[in-house]
């Protein structure tokens, strides 16, 4: 079993705030790969699947982001998978948005939704870094990433999660570097089309 979580705030209020693109993510692989409906467990919600023959759980914990670990503290000890096959998604201020990471271990950079899960089950898991840009002024940061995305946000977010959920099975196989590369062909647009070419 693999568990894969997606960091965000529970409710209606929060659920297009760029704190939420965790919860994005996982929506949109679960949707993809056709796995149950969600159910209230493990102070959150849950749904199962399997991707390419990998059994994977969903989650968004339901505590808040600061308390994140509680739920996925719980649902690791509950299943007993390893720190390692903990693949968490969050939102990252210090990348440009559209921009994703992927690294195993590490720091928190003070992401309050990873030191509740680092002090609940250590460091070793995946962290899926995904950019939503820095809004130039630390006494914004809160606002920026508890408001909305913006309606022009679109055009680099959805593809990307989408892009993110088609991929998913490089990166659950622990192949982060075609992860990242199929992600990268996946939202690279079109070539334009040469128009004088088009007319010979």
């Amino acid at each position: 079993m693999l568990l894969a979580v997606g960091l965000g705030n529970p409710g209606s209020a929060y659920a297009n705030n760029r704190h939420n693109i965790g919860f994005m993510v996982v929506e949109a692989m679960a949707k993809r790969w056709n796995f149950g409906p969600w159910r209230a467990r493990f102070q959150g919600q849950t749904a199962d699947g399997d991707i390419d023959a990998l059994k994977v759980m969903a989650l968004k914990p339901g505590t808040f982001m600061n308390l994140s670990g509680q739920a996925v503290g719980e649902a690791s000890r509950f299943f007993k998978i390893a720190p390692e096959h903990v693949f968490v998604f969050y939102d990252e201020l210090e990348l440009a948005p559209g921009r994703i990471k992927v690294k195993r271990g590490g720091g928190n950079a003070g992401h309050n939704g990873l030191k509740s899960i680092d002090a609940h089950i250590g460091v070793d898991y995946w962290r899926i870094r995904i950019g939503i840009g820095h809004p130039g002024d630390k006494n914004r940061v809160t606002s920026h990433v508890l408001s909305d995305f913006a309606k022009d946000d679109a055009a680099w977010r959805d593809p990307l999660i989408d892009a993110i959920a088609a991929a998913m099975p490089l990166l659950l196989g622990g192949d982060e570097n075609k992860f990242m590369t199929k992600v990268a062909l996946l939202i690279k647009p079109p070539a334009p089309r040469d128009s004088a070419k088009d007319q010979t």
